[in-house]
């Protein structure tokens, strides 16, 4: 307990009694009674040889119980083990190369560190390195070409993670780092820990190809990422149809399904080659296992064919369709649970451009806005 608020009263013998009151603060000044803490107690750590000077190996972790000004800022302090002075340690704590490693010199080091805090009297303690040098990377890094379709509205395009690259090497301890072409910065970024795609705000329509490069420390790979970004009109919302599919998952949808079944779907309601099929969204079902598919056909000529006449389109091929994915129900209007006929039910359908759905596999990302169905009977 750092400190105790009294309050004291004074009342005397008179008739009637008068009295005051006193607040009294005690402060409890802190000693330095607890030395630093290392988390973990030892450290293990590997560094790969011909390594750069200056390379990080290690950050020490040191906490400490007493007050702030008993306890940071801590003093490091390589006691034994340096003898040749291969290591540098910074005041933060952060274990560096001080040489260029050769693993036929040596395979193994064992430092012990002092950390001491900033009490008086200044309590110290102690924490064992093991750096163990290993040989330098020999494989290069594998990275998985990535395809990300965009579906927005149009000009309204918030940003947001589109995608992962997916990147392995078989040197165990290598670590990975991504790097974005700087003249592609002002569109995308892309994390250099983890591979995220980032898509800044306001692209337009159109298709990107990202110069996406991933490095191991040696070896650097580039990565084919491409993005297409596709804006939706107003009117494709007043002519959609939904395809419900039974038992399966966004992402498997996009992972293993979605290229043949538009190429199937397009087959099957396309009048003309020129028309165009456009996949406005894919949304779960609440409350199941059912995926709910949005698109919509432009005609060629312009405008959209009408969701009846697709609908009569897709009932004649749904055999075929579902020879790519089984489908529960094709749906214009979703009257479930309205007790009124199929032509007395209105349907709306509202698209939330700000709420961005991504389905992100290896292979395949789809990012895509959140749809809202109202339906109303008019009986």
């Amino acid at each position: 307990i750092s400190g105790y608020s009294l309050v004291i009263q004074a009342r005397d013998s008179g008739t009637p009694p008068l009295s005051s009151s006193v607040t009294v603060n005690v402060d409890i000044s802190d000693v330095n009674d607890n030395s630093p803490v290392f988390t973990p107690a030892n450290y293990t750590a590997v560094i790969q040889e011909n390594k750069p000077v200056g390379t990080s190996i290690l950050q020490l972790v040191v906490t400490d119980k007493d007050s702030f000004h008993n306890g940071p800022p801590f003093t490091f302090t390589i006691l034994t083990g340096n003898e040749e002075e291969e290591f540098t340690l910074d005041p933060h704590g952060v274990l560096r190369s001080a040489v260029i490693f050769k693993h036929m010199v040596s395979t193994e080091y064992v430092l012990c560190v002092q950390a001491k805090d900033s009490g008086k009297p200044q309590q110290v303690s102690h924490t064992y390195v093991q750096v163990r040098v290993i040989e330098e990377s020999i494989h290069k890094p594998t990275a998985i070409p990535l395809e990300i379709f965009i579906v927005t509205m149009e000009d309204d395009f918030p940003g947001g993670v589109i995608g992962k690259i997916h990147a392995t090497d078989q040197d165990v301890y290598d670590v990975l780092t991504y790097t974005l072409k700087s003249e592609q910065k002002s569109l995308f970024k892309v994390n250099s820990h983890d591979g995220k795609i980032i898509a800044l705000g306001g692209l337009d329509n159109g298709k990107y190809v990202l110069n996406v490069s991933v490095s191991d420390g040696r070896f650097q790979v580039p990565i084919d990422v491409v993005v297409h970004v596709e804006q939706l009109l107003q009117e494709m919302l007043q002519n959609t149809v939904t395809i419900r599919f039974e038992n399966v998952s966004p992402e498997d949808f996009v992972g293993l399904h979605m290229h043949g079944f538009r190429r199937t779907l397009r087959n099957a309601v396309l009048s003309q080659k020129q028309d165009s099929l456009h996949i406005i969204s894919i949304q779960p079902v609440a409350g199941s296992n059912q995926l709910d598919m949005l698109f919509a056909v432009q005609i060629h000529s312009g405008g959209f064919y009408k969701p009846a006449y697709l609908i009569q389109k897709l009932t004649n091929a749904r055999r075929h369709l579902e020879n790519v994915i089984r489908i529960s129900a094709i749906l214009e209007k979703n009257c479930s649970g309205l007790d009124c006929q199929e032509q007395h039910c209105e349907q709306s359908l509202s698209i939330d451009s700000h709420s961005l759905m991504t389905y992100s596999t290896a292979r395949i990302s789809f990012v895509c806005p959140r749809f809202y169905r109202n339906v109303r009977c008019m009986c």
